[in-house]
């Protein structure tokens, strides 16, 4: 997984440090979910279960690795900020979510059950029903 990325694709000349840096980074986060993902077969295929519980030791440990990496990339690059406030910890479809994120429903729904990020928790998107209602209105368009 990771070896295809491993290298730089463009000139490193002209890249500048922080672009290196990330890829650096988004290489280190390719390499501990891998890691991660190996140790996970390997827990479930050993048949010694003090060596399952050191596999799976040095899983979680992978993942503790992969969620520093992760958080450092999010605070240097505002849009993957963004992403993962709109995606990480919610309830519900996460295309549901995407499709509020993406159209703007939500924000400012009285109606439709929104958690609180602005994202509806059910599957009204945030617009509330339109039966008996004999027109259409749109607010917040």
């Amino acid at each position: 997984m990771a070896s295809a990325s491993a290298s730089l694709h463009e000139d490193e000349g002209k890249l500048n440090p922080k672009t290196i840096d990330q890829h650096r980074a988004f290489v280190s986060l390719q390499e501990e979910l891998e890691a991660a993902d190996w140790y996970n077969q390997r827990v479930e295929a050993a048949s010694d279960p003090e060596l399952a519980a050191i596999l799976a030791h040095n899983r979680d440990e992978e993942k503790e690795h992969a969620a520093m990496v992760l958080e450092w990339l999010r605070r240097g690059d505002p849009k993957l900020d963004e992403h993962l406030r709109t995606y990480l910890f919610t309830e519900g479809s996460i295309l549901d979510i995407e499709v509020a994120a993406e159209h703007g429903a939500g924000e400012g729904a009285e109606e439709g059950g929104e958690s609180g990020g602005g994202v509806p928790t059910d599957s009204s998107l945030g617009i509330g029903s339109l039966r008996g209602t004999g027109s259409l209105v749109v607010t917040g368009a």
